[in-house]
């Protein structure tokens, strides 16, 4: 690992007793906490988050600080460019150039253009345009329970924030991630969701896929493959748009995710861990298509693709293709896997353990288990961990995975700190289905 990888400080407070049970979380508007009693934030270093009082806790969900909190060659890059210039995508600009090359280098061949947005909804919102405009089709292909962005149009296929459908959006299952047939599954469903569409008048623009199925309960192994479903879409006119949102850079052990599905995007879109903390995503894809798209109709955005938030993302980069990550991202994945798993066993809980390097779900719903208290039960344990300051959430049908993706820097010794407090979650709230 490279020595620019942040090393946190040592937690200061031993993991207290757990709490009573949690109540639910604080909402205001459209917003709401996580946890029971909200954290307030006082700092944070590496994978550590101090709150208020002083009390440590082990961040093992937030992916934005891919390279943990507050990186200090990020803040330099951004402080320097703040003292320099700070002028939108009207202008040329060296650091914006050199960092496009740098990004589209780790691309398909095809993959030659770069538009730059200040969010993954943006991103995903400007792909679905493209797609559209190309295809000349507005209907989409997404996973059942897909989150993909809060824009109108992303909101409206991501059937996690409203389970209402709208007419031009069809929504396909997910097969089983050890099913040896998930490839044709997958695609028999794809096609038929493209009948449906053509059925509705609307034809097919896209199929929109985050790499890892994360609103899924995070869906990886040996046996997911998209080839088949991706030519299901081709065949159909419409666009295979890669959201690499959540699965990008790194987070799974490679560049992107979908270089495990066994094919390549049309359209990639990027996010949350681009800029380490600065708000910064985009769009690539084809030039021609781009072009093409540019001819017709006019996109702008004011903040995005300006040379502070490209300089933490090229800050990012280096850090990531430099510091050794596509070994130990996979390396400590397994750790924690593996710890996971054993915990599991030792509790005597039919749970399954999902992995895509350090993107992780523990299912806690057996077979054909009720869905809605082992999300009950998932809710719980989250809660104990939190009382044990450690961080993390979940997702999945019911909300019954517990979702954990800590910063790329997590530590072996984190590490078997998040397990051990896994382990004690377990014994403190008791299994749902003894």
């Amino acid at each position: 690992m490279s020595d620019d990888a942040h090393t946190p400080a040592a937690p200061r407070s031993a993991p207290a007793a757990p709490r009573s049970a949690p109540a639910a979380p604080r909402r205001a508007g459209t917003y709401r906490t996580f946890y029971s009693e909200p954290l307030t934030v006082a700092s944070a270093q590496g994978c550590t988050i101090t709150d208020t009082s002083g009390i440590d806790f082990l961040d093992a969900y937030n992916n934005v600080p891919v390279l943990g909190h507050s990186h200090p060659a990020i803040a330099d890059a951004v402080h320097a460019q703040l003292l320099r210039a700070n002028t939108h995508t009207r202008y040329l600009d060296d650091v914006v150039d050199a960092y496009s090359r740098d990004l589209l280098a780790l691309l398909p061949q095809h993959i030659e253009s770069v538009v730059y947005t200040c969010s993954g909804s943006e991103a995903n919102d400007l792909a679905l345009q493209v797609a559209a405009y190309s295809s000349m089709s507005e209907g989409v292909i997404v996973a059942r329970r897909a989150y993909h962005g809060t824009t109108s149009a992303t909101a409206a296929i991501s059937p996690s924030l409203s389970p209402a459908p709208r007419d031009h959006v069809v929504t396909v299952d997910i097969p089983d991630a050890d099913d040896p047939d998930f490839g044709r599954l997958l695609a028999g469903r794809v096609r038929r969701a493209a009948a449906e569409l053509e059925r509705r008048g609307h034809g097919t623009s896209a199929f929109v896929l985050d790499s890892t199925m994360t609103s899924e309960g995070i869906i990886a192994g040996e046996h997911v493959r998209l080839a088949l479903a991706v030519d299901a879409v081709h065949d159909a006119g419409g666009f295979y748009i890669a959201d690499e949102v959540q699965a990008g850079f790194f987070r799974t052990g490679t560049w992107w995710g979908y270089e495990s599905l066994g094919v390549a995007p049309d359209l990639v879109t990027f996010g949350k861990p681009m800029g380490g903390g600065m708000p910064v995503a985009a769009v690539a894809g084809p030039r021609v298509v781009f072009s093409d798209f540019g001819g017709q109709q006019r996109y702008f955005n004011t903040f995005a693709g300006t040379p502070a938030p490209i300089a933490a993302a090229h800050t990012v980069l280096n850090a990531l293709r430099d510091g050794g990550f596509g070994e130990r991202v996979p390396e400590a994945g397994q750790r924690l896997g593996d710890g996971l798993s054993d915990a599991l066993a030792e509790a005597g809980v039919d749970g399954r353990v999902r992995r895509a390097g350090l993107m992780v779900g523990v299912d806690l719903q057996p077979a054909a288990g009720d869905a809605a208290r082992a999300g009950a039960w998932a809710g719980e344990l989250v809660e104990a961990m939190y009382a044990r300051r450690v961080l993390v959430s979940r997702t999945g049908p019911g909300d019954a995975v517990v979702k954990i993706r800590p910063p790329l820097v997590i530590t072996d010794e984190e590490i078997d700190r998040l397990i051990e407090a896994f382990r004690g979650a377990l014994e403190d709230v008791g299994s749902a289905y003894a």
